[in-house]
């Protein structure tokens, strides 16, 4: 197979790494078993355009993308438009999708499984028509990331203390919104304090991610309103991964929802995989099973071949 390659210098752990040496050791590894690769080292700013123009590539055969969780995100809306499987090296602080994939999250031992690995189908889902991979979300989660990207941080160990430091901030005025969650069962008019939809549901442990993507569904999460002391413990504990289970925190598994917003500031925004957007007064999401064709290790119990 042949894989062209595109590395965002500026996303996560590529950005102390020597990005030469490391291409090189990836030809290797390909070469090993039978694959060949080009490889597009490009800034952060030149990202996009560099992965259309892979994915549209007629010699491609797969687009491997590696960079953080932004960088893997915006990879598999490409490859999802276009129909290019994706092959993903984790090189960020979260590195969500690549977890639900069982993927290391060593870059290079990553390469090592995907040289051996082989094509699979995953879920996506899209909002109003926009790809993601991990979950939409509004409320107290899009406050706290437009807290912490206000801030300065470097690394893994920064961004969470610049997570902490934003919990505090966030919390201060509890958001509390009006929403209307249509779904096949009927109409869920109420307040909240947050809601978070992800591409199949969320796993318990640390860092909330699903541990597989292969089933179809949504996850419907609603974060109730409460004072700012409970909702600072509550943000902890989804830091700790202790938070499924909170009384105050709904959980529901369904193919499609529609979102409404009926009092919804202009200025309000919502969070796709980690990306602040403007918020539409409605949103409808929808989850396309097995649409995105994936390189995954061999090892999938929870990963259906496609």
């Amino acid at each position: 197979m042949h894989f062209i390659g595109v590395f965002n210098e500026d996303g996560g752990k590529f950005r102390t790494m020597d990005l030469g040496v490391f291409a090189a050791r990836v030809k290797d590894i390909m070469a090993e078993h039978g694959h060949t690769v080009e490889i597009r080292i490009v800034a952060g700013k030149d990202l996009i355009p560099e992965l259309v123009r892979a994915a549209e590539d007629p010699a491609s055969q797969a687009l491997l993308a590696g960079g953080g969780d932004g960088t893997i995100s915006a990879a598999a809306e490409v490859c999802f438009r276009t129909g290019m499987p994706l092959a993903v090296i984790p090189a960020g602080t979260m590195n969500l999708f690549a977890r639900s994939l069982k993927i290391p999250l060593n870059p290079e031992e990553a390469v090592k499984a995907l040289a051996a690995g082989r094509m699979v189908g995953v879920d996506i889902a899209t909002a109003n028509g926009t790809p993601f991979v991990h979950q939409y979300s509004v409320g107290i989660h899009t406050r706290l990331v437009r807290i912490r990207e206000s801030m300065k941080y470097r690394g893994r160990l920064g961004k969470m203390l610049a997570s902490l430091r934003a919990i505090g901030l966030a919390v201060y005025r509890p958001p509390r919104f009006d929403a209307e969650i249509r779904t096949k069962r009927g109409v869920d008019i109420r307040k909240a304090s947050g809601i978070t939809v992800s591409n199949n549901l969320l796993a318990e442990g640390h860092i909330p991610h699903a541990d597989g993507i292969d089933r179809g569904v949504l996850g419907v999460y609603v974060v109730d309103p409460m004072p700012a002391f409970e909702l600072a413990k509550f943000c902890l504990q989804v830091l700790l991964g202790t938070w499924k289970g909170h009384p105050l925190v709904s959980e529901k598994e369904v193919t499609f929802v529609s979102l409404r917003f009926p009092k919804r500031k202009f200025s309000a925004q919502a969070l796709i995989d980690g990306e602040l957007v403007a918020l539409e007064k409605r949103v409808d999401i929808q989850i396309h099973p097995r649409a995105l064709n994936v390189i995954a290790p061999l090892a999938q119990p929870a990963v259906a071949a496609a």
